[in-house]
């Protein structure tokens, strides 16, 4: 799967970054390795799914997709 992602210069140092195809999905870092590392666990974090909170019916049927 490839994102785009957006990194923006935080005022304070650092960096932000934003994926805008996950809403929601963003993270920071002091420096621009720890902005790409934290950028692989965001999406991640965002991209998972407790399927425990999700009602699942005995002709439901449970999917894992690569894209």
């Amino acid at each position: 799967m490839k994102l785009k992602v957006v990194v923006h210069e935080a005022e304070e140092g650092g960096f932000w970054a934003e994926v805008p195809a996950i809403p929601g999905c963003a993270t920071q870092g002091d420096t621009f390795e720890e902005l790409l590392a934290n950028l692989y666990e965001a999406v991640e974090a965002c991209l998972s799914v407790d399927l425990d909170q999700i009602e699942i019916a005995n002709n439901d049927r449970i999917l894992e997709i690569a894209v």
